[in-house]
């Protein structure tokens, strides 16, 4: 495996970031995975695009893209597997042990794993935590994922391979690395951005695709939809067969179906939409 860090292709096993980078001590960093296959990538524009956002509103320095793009490519150009995990992280950088940053610039590293095709259905739990939609890292794709690591250890627990969030005023948010979507009377529906959630790259693509409505939902809107499904950047859209204790039957339902055909058919058209 090679890994681009700060300037260049390293070996997997030598590559090393310091221990005090401000992204390990503080979680003070931001990412994006992208889906790679072939040696290519998908929506890359946008999901650099995000990053910046993600890191200004960090106050980090905005990323060079230029290098960033240079650093995909290398990588990929490494190993061209059939379908790998691209994972762009990018940090405070090297700094004190405290929550104040250093004066060394920031830490890039772009690396590369496979994986496997989603399951065309899965199970979902919903969790007692919530998202706060007015927290300083709202909408942020930041490297401060504990608290999705706990949530998502949940759902494993219990058979499921995801878990969602509510806000703090108890409306549906998103999950720990999904955004989610409802469908009632045949409508699709997902919660706007207000709600706390991030602004996922493949949910922005699916509501451009099927014309789906940002809609402030309950949280046990979950206990009454006709169709539930996920979108992610390795799920694409993933049809929901079971929330908590409640089996969806037909799962994937019809509306569900168009969508998953849908946004593979648009992204196989086009590589960078």
């Amino acid at each position: 495996m090679k890994i681009w860090l700060d300037g260049g292709l390293q070996d997997g096993e030598a590559a090393r970031v310091s221990v005090f980078d401000h992204g390990l001590t503080v979680g003070d960093g931001v990412f994006e995975t992208v889906k790679a296959m072939h040696g290519e990538t998908f929506a890359l524009t946008r999901h650099l695009d995000r990053l910046t956002r993600s890191a200004r509103g960090l106050g980090l320095p905005d990323p060079d893209q230029d290098e960033i793009r240079r650093a995909c490519a290398a990588v990929l150009e490494a190993d061209p597997m059939p379908l790998g995990r691209l994972r762009i992280t990018y940090t405070g950088g090297h700094g004190p042990l405290g929550s104040d940053r250093g004066d060394r610039g920031p830490t890039l590293v772009v690396a590369l794993g496979g994986t496997t095709r989603r399951a065309d259905s899965t199970a979902v739990v919903t969790v007692p935590w919530t998202r706060n939609e007015r927290g300083a890292l709202t909408g942020l794709k930041t490297t401060s994922y504990a608290e999705n690591v706990v949530a998502l250890a949940r759902a494993h627990e219990q058979g499921a391979t995801e878990a969602l969030f509510g806000n703090t005023a108890g409306r549906l948010c998103e999950g720990t690395g999904s955004n989610v979507f409802v469908v009632l009377d045949g409508e699709i529906h997902t919660p706007p951005v207000a709600s706390g959630c991030l602004a996922g790259i493949t949910r922005e693509l699916t509501v451009e695709w099927t014309g789906a409505s940002e809609t402030d939902l309950p949280l046990d809107v979950l206990e009454r939809a006709d169709e539930v499904f996920l979108t992610s950047t390795l799920r694409d859209v993933q049809a929901v067969h079971r929330v908590d204790d409640r089996e969806l039957p037909g799962v994937p339902g019809p509306v569900t179906a168009k969508a998953m055909r849908i946004f593979a058919e648009r992204a196989a058209d086009d590589l960078d939409p």
